[in-house]
């Protein structure tokens, strides 16, 4: 039996970017490689970076893409940020946002085209071109030109949902999916979000399915760390996430100087009271940076907490490292745990100091619970089944011959 051949575009394969979804992409990949796929990632920011479970193809726009981000930097800095911010609700397109898109349409999006082309002409035998979080509108035109030309599906995977949706605009490190987009070009729309399924249906998707995000149970395991941090909690900003920030951590802080609170990450804009910043954390050493603290915290983004079972990588990521987890509330997060068996879910500052004095007071419960959750992980949240089910929603069967 033919292992199944995928063609991946990339928003970027490079950790360097921090970019939030090229981590869980990397292991999302790793397991379509013990699924028995045969993979090509192409980037579509920086330089393809390769590794043992997929081969790569050349970003065709990559100078284009770098002087674009640093044009944005320079921008961002002559306002005296590090980022050009957009507002949190309904952001609009400015005028800079269409000039860019008009752009990209004459120069970036033909050169993209011809790159598919190429690609696909030389492999041949690819079943499936999946685009992973590029700009939708950058592409347009593409997706129904492969359709026509290789009678290949392609499939847009938007893990950023609903984050990325045009009602929230994305982070203010890149662009706005939606805008200028026909989300209908895409025989599929794959999201990480249950609950943002009508509203993409809504922009337009002709079909659109829920992959939740998971854990590489491999790389994400307990490590025999020593404990340095009381409460630890690890992100990319605080954006749409201040009030959490502050509930359960800025108020815990000042109220228990006594306890250890570190941050790692960059861009926190509001109250984070007497939390130590470690600033960032490599990926390689993110497992063992869990395995350090007593407790880790869940605190998700507005955006995600409040749609119904829109998931996150951290919850999976910190649960199969066997931590002890205090969430912030989360719409559907019983979907994937168990709360007050596999992590905790507080509702205020006094809830989330009482759940931290209680952990510590108790380590052996701590230990227990962040075990009950690893071995969740284990049973459902593992990438290799994500893989599966993508697979499945693709309408590729896995090879016979899996890696697993």
């Amino acid at each position: 039996m033919k292992a199944p051949k995928l063609l991946a575009v990339a928003s970027a394969v490079d950790l360097d970017f921090r970019y939030g979804c090229t981590p869980a992409w990397w292991q999302l990949w790793k397991g379509l490689y013990e699924a028995g796929v045969d993979l090509i990632v192409t980037p579509y920011r920086g330089r393809p970076v390769e590794s043992p479970w997929w081969r790569t193809a050349p970003n065709p726009t990559y100078y284009e893409g770098e002087s674009f981000a640093t044009a944005r930097a320079g921008l961002a800095r002559l306002k005296g940020d590090r980022y050009l911010r957009r507002a949190e609700d309904w952001p609009e397109e400015s005028a800079l946002d269409k000039a860019t898109r008009e752009t990209i349409w004459r120069w970036v999006t033909p050169r993209w085209k011809r790159h598919l082309t190429n690609v696909l002409e030389r492999e041949r035998d690819v079943d499936a071109v999946i685009v992973f979080t590029v700009p939708m509108a950058h592409f347009r035109g593409i997706p129904a030109y492969v359709h026509e030309r290789f009678g290949i599906p392609v499939v847009f995977y938007d893990g950023d949902v609903p984050m990325s949706l045009p009602e929230f605009g994305g982070m203010d490190t890149g662009f706005n999916y939606y805008h200028g987009a026909d989300p209908s070009e895409y025989d599929l729309v794959v999201s990480n979000s249950e609950g943002g399924l009508p509203r993409l249906l809504e922009l337009g998707a002709r079909r659109a399915e829920a992959v939740f995000w998971g854990a590489d149970a491999e790389f994400f395991a307990p490590r025999p760390e020593e404990k340095v941090h009381d409460v630890f909690f690890y992100g990319y900003g605080d954006k749409f996430r201040r009030e959490w920030m502050a509930t359960m951590v800025g108020e815990p802080s000042r109220a228990a100087p006594e306890l250890e609170f570190a941050l790692g990450g960059r861009d926190f804009q509001g109250d984070t009271g007497g939390a130590r910043t470690l600033g960032d954390v490599p990926f390689n050493t993110f497992a063992r940076a869990i395995s350090q603290a007593r407790i880790n915290l869940n605190i998700t983004r507005r955006s995600h907490a409040t749609v119904d079972a829109s998931s996150t990588c951290r919850p999976f990521e910190l649960a199969a490292s066997g931590a002890a987890i205090v969430s912030n509330p989360h719409a559907g997060i019983e979907r994937w745990f168990e709360p007050g068996k596999e992590l905790l879910v507080v509702e205020n500052a006094d809830e989330a100091l009482s759940a931290y004095r209680e952990l510590l007071a108790d380590p052996v419960q701590a230990e227990a619970m962040g075990a009950r959750a690893r071995e969740r992980v284990l049973d459902e949240h593992t990438y290799v089944r994500r893989a599966q089910q993508l697979l499945e929603l693709v309408g590729i069967g896995a090879s016979a011959a899996a890696r697993v």
